[in-house]
């Protein structure tokens, strides 16, 4: 996936969840962060960071922030991208006669897809991940009860016969594995394990990452 526009600023501070303040184009600009993660190793005052420039003069914001500088490491930090580069890098994957289908319902859930094809359906949750700790992958950063819900959906789907997976686009490259973050939320990851267990496959690809792009690159360890 592409981005337009990218400019290059300095992060200054975060205000809230939804906006930043950011030196960029020779002046302190309001940002919106398109991460209401916490992402505290993330922006940090000083780092480099990349902007992606609207073109829709209505907006509050002029600017999304969409990547960060971590050390030699570039992270991709868009909370959108990870669905739209999965969805570019399966799509011309999938046989004739197979649709994907984007937010798909399940039980008491909305799951990121479902393929749909002759042999019946196989819903997929993807998860961006961002966190890094010494070249391994961690996720959550932070309490995700709705990320709970949606593995417990992706088991009882296994458990009906049905094709299911939890896709983690690491969005960042080079990363030896991806783990679950148990200090940070340990539900999650008891939850991931014991889905897997139940026939839920749980996969992790890292990306490719420019300032203007994003592209899934190649797979990475799962260490449950």
């Amino acid at each position: 996936m592409q981005y337009q526009a990218v400019v290059p600023g300095r992060f200054l501070a975060r205000p809230n969840r939804f906006i930043a303040q950011v030196e960029a184009e020779g002046a302190v600009q309001t940002v919106h962060v398109k991460n209401t993660g916490r992402c505290r190793e993330l922006l940090i005052p000083g780092a480099a960071v990349y902007l992606e420039k609207s073109a829709d003069p209505r907006r509050k914001t002029a600017y999304d922030l969409i990547a960060v500088q971590k050390g030699d490491l570039l992270v991709n930090m868009d909370a959108q991208a990870p669905n739209r580069v999965f969805a570019e890098w399966l799509e011309p994957q999938l046989p004739q006669g197979t649709v994907l289908r984007r937010e798909y319902t399940y039980g008491e859930s909305r799951l990121d897809f479902c393929v749909e094809g002759p042999r019946g359906l196989f819903l997929i949750e993807v998860k961006g991940v961002t966190l890094e700790e010494g070249g391994a992958a961690r996720f959550p950063d932070a309490p995700t009860e709705r990320g709970v819900k949606h593995i417990r959906e992706l088991q009882r789907a296994a458990e009906a016969g049905l094709g299911a997976a939890l896709f983690f686009v690491v969005q960042m490259e080079g990363m030896r594995s991806v783990a679950p973050n148990d200090e940070t939320h340990p539900a999650f990851g008891e939850a991931l394990r014991e889905a897997a267990a139940r026939g839920v496959r749980v996969c992790a690809w890292d990306c490719a990452v420019t300032p203007e792009s994003l592209a899934i690159r190649r797979e990475v360890s799962v260490l449950l």
